[in-house]
């Protein structure tokens, strides 16, 4: 990680993923040791890092970010490892790498397109949405009105899905697409 966060830090990059979710993106990646592996919003690539951390040697990861000069950076990181495709642009070049065995939505797609995020994945892949804020009601709530794009996944009939508490202030949707 320490070389996608120097990155992050040079490059002035402040929403770098936390490590409480980045070892949850470890997990995800090491149970798919084969796997298509896909991230949207690379970001300065700290959580493209961590999917790599349990990335297997039969495994492809391929995230996209769409600011140039990061994308640019982050693939500088990953240069070493033919495993990894850094693409610059929208969130959509994905489709064309899909179905996805893990996809770590956390740029484009999330907020704009969630069913066509849904249909990425393969049958049993994973998705994993973070930045979502604990909500102790049902259906769950942000600033005071029902949370729509997280109960559309936690409710979407394709999936199997549960939020995870993964810092005080902090939660993730974990959902596994139904076979």
């Amino acid at each position: 990680m320490t070389a996608a966060e120097r990155v992050a830090v040079e490059a002035g990059f402040e929403q770098s993923c936390v490590p409480e979710v980045g070892r949850l993106l470890g997990v995800a990646a090491a149970a798919k040791p084969h796997g298509v592996i896909a991230e949207s919003g690379t970001g300065s690539g700290v959580g493209t890092a961590w999917l790599h951390s349990g990335l297997g040697a039969g495994a492809r990861l391929i995230t996209v970010e769409r600011d140039e000069e990061l994308a640019r950076r982050a693939a500088g990181v990953f240069a070493d490892d033919d495993r990894v495709n850094v693409l610059t642009g929208d969130w959509r070049l994905l489709e064309q790498h899909a179905p996805f065995d893990v996809f770590f939505c956390d740029g484009g797609g999330k907020r704009d397109d969630p069913e066509g995020v849904v249909e990425l994945l393969a049958p049993g892949g994973l998705l994993i949405l973070d930045d979502f804020t604990p909500s102790p009601r049902w259906p769950p709530r942000f600033g005071g009105e029902v949370d729509e794009l997280r109960l559309f996944y936690l409710t979407h009939p394709a999936l199997n899905a549960t939020e995870v508490l993964t810092t005080p202030l902090g939660s993730t949707v974990v959902a596994a697409r139904r076979h």
